[in-house]
């Protein structure tokens, strides 16, 4: 500044010289001039050493100012190189940071990502707090926040160690004991596996089910329906899980009753009888009446004191959740089937997401047991969360053990789900980018006039046809929710979900699914995607009804399987359009043409004898020809004779005139009256009853 200030100084001291002896010149002041260089130069010398700009106060004034705007723009100066190396921040950053993580690298909330990325190709709909960001964005957020990207070289959760639990290596086979066989029943809805079991135990458990859905126990057929599509899918699962096949063929007491013809119907299946040749035991019987139900257990035994099951009663447990639901008393049931090991009272297990310490066990009649060896099937109380139907449950040493393998199952599938985000926002990304291309190329070569009307009809029809997408969507949309009592029911309904097939006519959604009584969250869940409640063997108290009706949800309660889903195909046949389908009134044929004026143009008339039942002017008709039909839509005249008449009955003749008078009439032709109703429409969707 010193400097600048000096040249400043040395060039107003030049020019303040140069102006004084301009202006003694023209004063003609050389007299003067001669008396100062006579005498040594005495008054030149003491006016050279007094600076000229400290004589004259406008020059002071510039000169302060001119000192002070310096002074100011240096401290200035220093003051921006300051704060821009202080703005700086350095950002730690990785590929593949979720949008939490980057926010807490830059100490700022989640909403200054989110406004960082809008207006980019990127859709913020679609981003949550744990979704993960390309390389991309990451640095814009960064550039946009004006701080410093440092990308870490290897920023990776450290990696955990495996806490899962697994089976044991197989027993010794000298460790090995026989165990007793497990049954499976497999076949149709409503062909009486429930019945045979009640037979064969002498329960009443067809009265407490009421058809409903009996876990599980060779496959059976219906002598009076032959091989229908459930039971070549049982086939196909008994084939799958590598387990031999007793043919129970029920039904055997009706008359029309043919079980020769379903053996034979088997053989496309690869299901060879004895009688056949083959290895598969064929038992007629009755679950209605009982008969031969003996020859079905001898038979059974027989086949498993051929196959020698034995299993291991040492060690830990091992089994599978059979079924499982939620009691009011005891909270998370499970009936399981043991396969290793004895289970007993205090034993830690952990099936799927869940563990227990068991509480209580009981057998299939409810009564507490203390042990459950191989293949007993048995009810465990003492589970923390409500594990899954085919679970497999392990017994572990502890119970911080058990809490370590859930964690580790839960944080595994994190990280699966994790992945499968990180594919979709990428995806997503790529859409965005495409039609973020496509955009520009559009608008490109347009004036910023043309380009902004463009965009605004664009928008404006945009948002009327998702407007009228969203009436179609709601009307042509079926969202329900599923409640059962165990966790095998809902199970099976949601795979007979899985089957539908018709959503080019109504689109079914399965929003929620789970095990219990219909609860106030299920009902406000309906209510938000404006859906249907279906419920099998469950209540919904009289608040939650109430709730309902007011605000408009449907709940839906069944005891038998088929009823429901039958309840659901109406309900989704009551969202389609209906049909017109057109009712023959009456029929006419011509006999002859001719044409009447009328002013002054011509008008076609068909001279008409009607054959069956009878014309009336206010319905709809079409002209046939040749088979084909040439002409839909309304008369605008009917005479008979020369009388206008709006009815004409069989065998009377009659002249009609169309609304169409480009139509030519020939003789020969067809003149059908006829009605249009609406009916209603029903789903194609046939999910195998």
């Amino acid at each position: 500044m010193n400097q600048k200030i000096l040249k400043l100084e040395n060039l107003l001291r030049f020019h303040t010289v140069f102006r004084q002896l301009h202006s003694l010149g023209q004063r003609r002041m050389l007299a003067q001039w001669n008396h100062v260089f006579s005498s040594a130069y005495p008054v030149w010398t003491a006016q050279l050493c007094i600076r000229p700009w400290q004589t004259d106060p406008l020059i002071g004034v510039v000169l302060s100012q001119y000192r002070l705007l310096v002074t100011k723009k240096e401290e200035r100066s220093q003051k921006s190189q300051s704060f821009s190396t202080k703005s700086k921040k350095e950002v730690e950053v990785w590929i593949g940071m979720t949008i939490e993580e980057l926010a807490r690298a830059m100490k700022k909330d989640i909403d200054y990502v989110y406004e960082a990325l809008m207006n980019t190709a990127i859709d913020i709909d679609s981003l949550e707090a744990h979704s993960r960001l390309d390389e991309v964005w990451i640095k814009e957020v960064v550039k946009k926040a004006g701080m410093k990207l440092k990308w870490s070289k290897l920023k990776q959760d450290k990696v955990r160690e495996n806490k899962d639990a697994v089976r044991r290596p197989q027993a010794d086979p000298a460790l090995l004991t026989p165990r007793s066989p497990v049954v499976t029943i497999m076949g149709h809805v409503d062909h009486g596996k429930t019945t045979l079991l009640d037979k064969l135990r002498k329960t009443q458990v067809a009265a407490m089910e009421a058809g409903g859905i009996t876990q599980h126990i060779g496959a059976f057929l219906a002598a009076d329906d032959g091989v229908m599509k459930q039971t070549v899918e049982s086939i196909q699962h008994a084939k799958d899980a590598q387990v031999p096949v007793i043919l129970a063929i029920n039904k055997c007491d009706k008359a029309e009753a043919e079980p020769e013809k379903v053996k034979k119907e088997l053989l496309a299946y690869d299901v060879v009888c004895e009688d056949y040749g083959g290895d598969v035991q064929a038992v007629h019987i009755s679950a209605l009446t009982g008969d031969n139900l003996m020859a079905l257990a001898e038979a059974t035994i027989a086949l498993a004191e051929m196959l020698e099951l034995k299993a291991d009663p040492t060690g830990p447990v091992e089994g599978t959740v059979i079924e499982s639901f939620t009691d009011k008393g005891r909270g998370p049931v499970t009936t399981a089937i043991i396969q290793r090991g004895t289970l007993r009272k205090g034993s830690i297990l952990v099936a799927g997401k869940s563990w227990a310490k068991v509480r209580l066990m009981f057998d299939e009649n409810g009564k507490t047991i203390h042990e459950a060896c191989p293949s007993m099937p048995v009810g465990i109380v003492g589970w923390r969360d409500l594990p899954s139907a085919g679970d497999e449950i392990l017994e572990v040493e502890s119970e911080p053990r058990a809490r370590a393998v859930v964690d580790w199952r839960k944080y595994e599938r994190e990280q699966e789900k994790n992945k499968e985000d990180l594919k979709i926002i990428e995806e997503k990304r790529k859409e965005h980018q495409e039609a973020h291309q496509k955009a520009r190329e559009k608008y490109g070569n347009m004036h910023w006039k043309e380009r902004s009307f463009l965009k605004y009809q664009e928008k404006k029809e945009q948002k009327h046809l998702q407007s009228k997408e969203k009436e179609e969507k709601d009307s042509h949309v079926l969202p329900i929710i599923i409640k059962g009592d165990v966790d095998g029911s809902v199970e099976a309904i949601v795979n007979i979900m899985d089957t539908y097939d018709a959503s080019h006519e109504c689109k079914l959604e399965l929003v929620h699914f789970g095990v219990g009584d219909v609860s106030e969250n299920d009902v406000n869940l309906a209510e938000t995607f404006r859906g249907v409640i279906y419920g099998f063997n469950v209540n919904a108290g009289n608040v939650i009804q109430k709730s309902a009706a007011k605000k408009g949800v449907k709940i839906k309660l069944h005891k038998i399987i088929y009823h429901l889903i039958e309840d659901l195909q109406e309900e989704l046949s009551s969202r389609l359009p209906c049909t017109v389908e057109e009712h023959p009134i009456g029929e006419a044929s011509i006999l002859a043409t001719f044409s009447v004026t009328e002013g002054k143009k011509k008008v076609p008339v068909a001279g008409c004898r009607v054959q069956k039942g009878q014309l009336e002017k206010q319905k709809k008709f079409k002209l046939i020809r040749n088979g084909g039909i040439i002409w839909k839509g309304s008369l605008t005249s009917l005479k008979h004779h020369k009388d206008d008449i709006s009815v004409i009955k069989t065998g009377m003749d009659c002249g009609l005139s169309l609304s169409e008078e480009k139509i030519e009439f020939k003789v020969g032709d067809e003149i059908v009256c006829y009605e249009e109703k609406e009916v209603p429409a029903k789903t194609s969707w046939d999910p195998g009853f």
